[in-house]
């Protein structure tokens, strides 16, 4: 969760590139999903959020608006997780209805991990895309920046500990579950019959 929301807001999606004759050094341009950032050689950074949504790049709406379903993913998958731990006590001592719930989180981190990586792998596409296009000025390419490298890693991570609750939830519904009786009910055993017992005592009993 904490990396999805990092990727989110972090602005270093695309970043300046410095090729050819381009030897502009003293600041750099950052390009995220909500603002553009400018940093100087002294160490001043300056940040402008984007004006107008409708302004935007069709490719920069549908990242936001699917990096914005991963977080809200993300959350909802966590506050489920928290809820089917052994010591809370929301779902009562259900152990099933707790590895259901192991389960469901899981799957929702999974989901989050795919809602990160399409937005994550369509902007590097479209950056390298640019980079490689002789169309495009020198001055407009852009190079990966450190949110890409971030969403990646927080895919990995999501999927994995998504695959591991679901795993979690898959033995734990496999295990055998062992049937108590109620009080005062009991079974008889083949090894051990009760009659036998009950003649000894008659036996002794009128023995004496």
């Amino acid at each position: 969760m904490v990396g999805t929301l990092i990727t989110t807001l972090l602005p270093q999606w695309r970043v300046s590139a410095f090729i050819g004759s381009n030897i502009i050094v003293f600041e750099r341009v950052w390009e995220g999903l909500w603002m553009n950032c400018v940093r100087q050689a002294k160490d001043k950074l300056q940040c402008k959020a984007y004006d107008s949504l409708l302004a935007l790049p069709p490719a920069l709406e549908a990242s936001r608006a699917l990096m914005c379903v991963a977080v809200a993913l993300s959350v909802i998958a966590l506050l489920v997780g928290i809820c089917g731990m052994k010591k809370i006590r929301c779902t009562g001592s259900n152990r099933r209805a707790k590895a259901y719930l192991v389960g469901i989180s899981g799957v929702l981190f999974i989901l989050t991990g795919i809602f990160v990586l399409i937005p994550v792998c369509w902007m590097a596409n479209t950056i390298i895309r640019d980079f490689y296009n002789p169309a495009v000025h020198v001055g407009q390419k852009r190079e990966l920046g450190a949110s890409l490298f971030v969403g990646w890693a927080t895919t990995a991570v999501l999927i994995v500990g998504g695959a591991l609750l679901c795993g979690f939830c898959c033995c734990n519904r496999k295990r055998p579950r062992h049937r108590y009786l109620a009080p005062g009910r009991h079974v008889p055993h083949a090894r051990n019959p009760r009659p036998t017992v009950t003649v000894l005592s008659r036996t002794s009993t009128s023995y004496v």
